[in-house]
């Protein structure tokens, strides 16, 4: 691929009150099913315990958590596992095709239509007030919606295999995002939230 050519450049992503830009696929030089598969067996995946407004569920997904810091939200605190060869092999192309720095990864595993991500904002002091959020996909395709949390508008971005999503600026003020279920029969997919705790 053309290292040059727009598919290997950040495309800005028109939207309000924050920034949001995409780019359709990282240069690696493993293949997205290779990536895929390694980070799925390479991976110590726990399926943990939330408290939403007052209640404790079990995360609809499996995660893990890598890098450089601890890191609490719903009520659960991660404790960092070191980053694995793979995972600093894709945060060197991450942080040189956004042009942020990055020291931890959450990464999520959403083994078919009936795992999903409830809306949210990534807005914990920890992260600062304008964290830069990288968004990493890999496998099955599904759908990524914001929404404006004073308006309500809705954007809906469908994120297929090897798509990298910056989310920065004010976006985590001012939005919401998820995943929601489907009963779509859909594969299994992989996404890694690279993101700097200071």
């Amino acid at each position: 691929m053309d290292l040059f050519s727009d598919e290997a450049k950040l495309q800005a992503i028109p939207i309000e009150d924050g920034e949001l830009a995409l780019l359709h696929r990282l240069s690696m030089p493993l293949s997205n099913a290779e990536i895929f598969a390694r980070l799925v067996d390479e991976t110590a995946w726990r399926h943990e315990t939330i408290v939403v407004y007052g209640k404790r569920h079990l995360q609809p997904r499996l995660t893990a958590w890598h890098g450089e810091a601890s890191y609490a939200y719903s009520g659960l605190r991660l404790e960092a596992l070191p980053m694995t060869p793979l995972l600093a092999q894709l945060r060197s192309a991450v942080e040189a095709a956004t042009g942020h720095r990055y020291n931890s990864v959450l990464l999520n595993y959403y083994r078919d239509g009936a795992d999903s991500m409830g809306m949210h904002s990534d807005d914990e002091p920890e992260l600062g007030p304008q964290p830069a959020i990288a968004s990493l996909s890999y496998g099955a395709s599904r759908t990524f919606i914001l929404r404006h949390k004073r308006s309500k508008r809705t954007l809906k971005l469908e994120l297929a295999d090897g798509n990298l999503l910056l989310m920065a600026g004010s976006l985590q003020h001012h939005w919401l995002h998820g995943i929601n279920k489907t009963a779509k029969p859909v594969g299994a997919r992989l996404n890694l939230t690279f993101r700097y705790i200071a």
